[in-house]
């Protein structure tokens, strides 16, 4: 079969092979955020919102992430994302399923890797949120782990026979009952991103696990790219959290959102526009900043550090 297109992940990072991506796919979550501002939000304001967020901050990102819903259209129409900026377009289907209280993975068989081609996306995002230590399942249920993994490979063998980069994205949960804190959420992180490593992604999206020893822990196993998410802490504090995923873990960059443009949600007009410039583009450039002084190339993962030997795939205690 042949290719439409032979993409990178160039096309979504910067100077150095790093990438420096801001993230506006948020759906639901966004609505919620203005809700919690005191603003029943309507469909145009959601469009709204991330086409100023693109306009501003684009011109000083490596890529930006978006939906289809309300960002794609938008962005595309007010023709906000700035020239050399790349974009993804995440593919998961908005409406998610449960399990007994647990995510269930399915993918909508429309949003191919052609059909991003069509949004005119660089990269298919797709989201998931996987716990590959989850206890086997009884012989009646489903396997959510072994059903997640199918859906990433249908994926990933459509991207490949495009020729569209392939970026998953995981969020781990708490099993019913289960507190998931300290280090049983660093565990729950490294055992899926062990268990997505097996697979042939481009880049891997993921949560930090919660110190330095957790991100060693994850450049112990990894051979793929991995940008570390925000996951909507403050600005301040992910700054340092792209430094030790960066130092420790060997992070190609960081894929953030939130903690960059959260108070967009509250403003409108000239008082947005205004927060943008002056606030949420500083701290964009000041995370980028870090990223390209401490962030490994891409095209470098799973090398050796110069100097050093090859890194064991063991399991890191």
């Amino acid at each position: 079969m042949t290719k439409e297109r032979t993409g990178t992940l160039d096309d979504i990072a910067g100077a150095g092979h790093v990438f420096s991506i801001v993230a506006m796919d948020q759906r639901n979550t966004l609505r919620r955020m203005f809700a919690a501002a005191g603003h029943d939000a309507t469909d145009d304001d959601l469009r709204t919102a991330k086409a100023d967020v693109a306009r501003v901050l684009t011109p000083g990102a490596s890529g930006l992430l978006s939906d289809p819903t309300y960002g794609v259209p938008a962005i595309t129409q007010a023709k906000a994302l700035a020239p050399g900026c790349g974009l993804l377009v995440a593919a998961e289907p908005a409406e998610r399923r449960v399990y007994q209280g647990e995510p269930r993975t399915h993918r909508d068989p429309a949003l191919t890797a052609r059909w991003v081609l069509g949004q005119g996306g660089d990269a298919l995002k797709f989201f998931l949120q996987l716990r590959a230590d989850r206890p086997a399942p009884a012989a009646e249920e489903p396997d959510l782990v072994e059903e997640a993994l199918a859906v990433v490979q249908e994926i990933i063998d459509d991207c490949r026979a495009t020729g569209v980069p392939v970026v998953i994205e995981n969020l781990v949960y708490p099993l019913p009952g289960e507190d998931l804190t300290g280090r049983a959420r660093e565990d729950a992180i490294v055992e899926a991103a062990r268990a997505l490593n097996e697979k042939d992604i481009d880049l891997l999206k993921l949560e930090y696990p919660g110190s330095p020893g957790g991100c060693r822990r994850l450049a112990a196993i990894l051979t793929r790219p991995w940008a570390v998410l925000s996951a909507g802490v403050p600005f301040d504090r992910f700054t340092d959290i792209i430094t030790i995923a960066a130092d420790e873990g060997g992070a190609s960059g960081f894929i953030a959102g939130r903690s960059v443009w959260r108070e967009v949600v509250a403003l409108s007009g000239r008082d947005r526009e205004q927060f943008l410039a002056s606030v949420a583009r500083p701290r964009l450039d000041r995370l980028t900043e870090v990223a390209s002084r401490r962030a490994r190339p891409w095209t470098e993962a799973g090398k050796p550090e110069a100097g050093q030997p090859e890194v064991s795939r063991r399991p890191c205690p």
